[in-house]
């Protein structure tokens, strides 16, 4: 799946500019709408309120006639209606038939009963069949008939707006319809209203006119124009706002991808945009390879010259790899020594062949200076299904990839070279165990699951036992017996070899007291303490004070310290050994040999034991040259007044010639592999002697 900050930064881009223009969208469907209501609201109350007042008229002159008694008289309040100027027909309640009234009335045969004017004097509306205007629905709710009222704007051209105001008399109520705002300034639409006369069982309809003012459309135009112009206010303001966010989270995001020492691209966009490219679906069938170039001893560099200097060169190599990219591929800048590269490749040989052309540039950008890069690379090939089609890589993400470059180049030596290390999957699993041992560590150590084993150690003449090595094992309930060369290395590197140290001198401590109190024939027997624990200046005290709080000799306690430590600060080196010493401790320097400054450790060292490496008894160094050299050693050796220990002895021809030249003891599997406690004591009960 793809890395979750990286979809928070997709979601965050994508939510605020969706979210103004919802917003925006919204705002102005609401106005519109609250607009549109209210005008609705209006005109409807302004068409009722029209409306009853032509109700009034028309049911007036209906009780007029419905109060009329006899024939002869109800003909002559007709004809006296009719003179008033009034317009009306009767209708037959029962069939509908015109009783009285033009034939060719324009009033619509159905009518509708509208919920506002229903009362005692129940009315019925009836559209005129020339300018229908009015809508009534089935709850009886009175409105305007749209789509009638654009037949009407339809039919009524300007010729025919001219014809029929030819010779218009404003007082000539029979005109059906009128529009002038130069004279009249009125609209007047027609409108046939009835109502039922039970005493007569007839249906007196009257024709009445809805009288739209110029004062009503102003009104009208004052209040849609009032809020047009708050509409626009708050849109103009909405705009502005929209804008200044969008262009506030466009500053914001180029500061977020931004890095500030070499004005380039930082390690998200570095993650973000790379994603992209490798999902697309135009780049499936390409290989990509993810590249973390680590410039080696920058910090040194800085130390040398300065961190402005450090910078200038960190902006020169981001310009030069930038140079030597091509179109589709990313580079970044990382941690303060290290760049992020995307290429696009095409097998393994073209990525050495690209990764070396980089290294040559940069490692002389400076002239005088010769840089060092490690490189550590993970290859993307093309994504495929199962049946083996190639297909997006649409759950890419790219900081695993990374991450996997940056453990590849991690096992780069850090005094090595310029190189480049491949990601392989066995890598993911070393990650994994050494995330497992600095989970177990803690727990393993207050529960006592490192187990002290001793190697001893020979006189290579008489074969006495005259001393021993400790050295540590675990025994996990998890993962079962695991040796040394599985977890010490990973403590070395986290720190955690100094924990183990202080358990290893207490628990060896503890064994020689009960073993000294005993009665036992004691030998000394030797602590590894690791480089990490010389740089504490009170180590001599720590250990001193362990030893003591046990209660065990401190001459049966033998610190042993490899050969790599002298490489480090040699003073506070030499000032711990002598205190060591001065504690009444031997101080021994283990893999003589393995290393390039020994005879100059031995010049400056007050060592009382050299234990010469295992590799000069195997292999090419098992030669006459090897044996040479060990010889000598030994002479030097005693001449500086050290006893000699030869470790990793297996073959009785190696104790043969190590006993001729005078090494003082031997320790290898030829006299025995290493034991645990309870066999080692077993070794010396035979061997009871007194006390020292």
């Amino acid at each position: 799946m793809r890395g979750k900050h990286i979809k928070r930064i997709s979601k965050l881009k994508k939510k605020n500019g969706w979210l103004s223009i919802v917003l925006f969208l919204l705002t102005c469907i609401a106005a519109v709408g609250i607009l549109v209501y209210a005008l609705v609201i209006f005109v409807n109350y302004l068409l009722i309120t029209k409306l009853s007042t032509e109700c009034e008229k028309v049911l007036y002159l209906s009780s007029v006639y419905d109060e009329s008694e006899g024939e002869a008289f109800s003909e002559q309040v007709l004809k006296l209606i009719g003179d008033s100027g009034a317009e009306f027909i009767i209708r037959d309640a029962g069939t509908g038939e015109l009783l009285y009234g033009d034939v060719y009335n324009t009033c619509d045969y159905e009518g509708n009963s509208a919920s506002d004017f229903r009362g005692d004097y129940p009315v019925i509306f009836y559209n005129d069949t020339r300018y229908s205007f009015i809508s009534i629905d089935r709850t009886g709710d009175i409105g305007f008939d749209w789509a009638g009222i654009r037949k009407i704007i339809s039919e009524l051209s300007d010729d025919d707006l001219d014809e029929d105001l030819e010779g218009y008399d404003p007082s000539d109520q029979a005109m059906d319809f009128a529009f002038s705002l130069g004279s009249s300034e009125q609209v007047r639409l027609p409108i046939w209203i009835g109502t039922k006369l039970d005493d007569k069982d007839v249906f007196f309809i009257g024709k009445g006119y809805v009288t739209i003012n110029i004062g009503d459309l102003m009104f009208l135009v004052i209040v849609s124009g009032v809020f047009l112009v708050l509409f626009t206010v708050i849109f103009l303001l909405f705009i502005v706002n929209m804008v200044g966010n969008i262009r506030s989270q466009a500053r914001a995001m180029k500061l977020f991808f931004f890095d500030l020492v070499t004005k380039g691209h930082n390690r998200m966009w570095f993650y973000y945009n790379g994603e992209k490219i490798l999902s697309r679906r135009r780049n499936a069938s390409y290989q990509y390879v993810v590249v973390n170039l680590f410039f080696a001893k920058y910090n040194t560099f800085c130390l040398c010259h300065s961190v402005s200097e450090g910078e200038e060169i960190l902006r020169t190599i981001y310009k030069k790899i930038g140079e030597h990219l091509k179109k589709g591929e990313l580079y970044a800048h990382g941690n303060p020594e290290e760049f992020m590269l995307l290429l696009k490749v095409t097998n393994q040989d073209h990525i050495v062949d690209r990764l070396n052309l980089l290294i040559k540039e940069l490692e002389n950008i400076e002239g005088s200076i010769n840089f060092t890069y490690h490189i550590g690379a993970s290859v993307l090939l093309p994504s495929r299904d199962r049946d083996g089609k190639i297909v997006r890589r649409k759950d890419i993400d790219l900081e695993i990839e990374y991450n996997n470059a940056c453990t590849a180049r991690g096992t780069i030596p850090s005094n090595e070279g310029s190189s480049i290390a491949f990601f392989d999957v066995k890598l993911v699993e070393e990650k994994k165990w050494q995330d497992q041992v600095e989970a177990h560590a803690m727990e393993a150590l207050e529960n006592e699951q490192f187990l002290v084993y001793y190697q001893p150690k020979y006189d290579p003449i008489t074969q006495e036992l005259k001393g021993a090595e400790a050295l540590v094992r675990w025994q996990s309930p998890e993962f079962g017996f695991i040796p040394p060369g599985k977890f010490i290395p990973i403590f070395e590197s986290n720190g955690f070899i100094t924990k183990l140290d202080h358990y290893m001198i207490e628990h060896v401590a503890k064994d020689q007291k009960k073993w000294y109190d005993g009665g036992y024939h004691c030998v000394p027997v030797s602590v590894n303490v690791s480089r990490a624990h010389f740089i504490e200046e009170d180590l001599a005290e720590q250990i001193r004070d362990i030893v003591d709080k046990v209660g065990t000799p401190r001459q049966l306690i033998e610190i042993e310290l490899t050969e790599s430590a002298f490489f480090d600060d040699k003073n506070a080196l030499v000032k711990t050994i002598d205190k060591l010493r001065e504690y009444g401790f031997k101080v021994s320097m283990d893999d003589f040999g393995s290393g390039y400054s020994s005879l100059n450790s031995l010049k400056d060292m007050p060592l009382d034991v050299l234990k010469i490496d295992a590799e000069f008894f195997r292999g090419d160094n098992a030669g006459e040259r090897g044996r040479l050299v060990v010889a000598e050693t030994i002479k030097l050796a005693a001449a500086l007044n050290m006893k000699t220990v030869a470790e990793g002895v297996e073959q009785k021809e190696q104790v043969d010639f190590l006993a001729s030249q005078g090494c003082d003891l031997i320790q290898g599997f030829f006299f025995s592999e290493p034991i645990t406690g309870a066999s080692f004591e077993d070794s010396m009960k035979a061997r009871k002697a007194n006390k020292y």
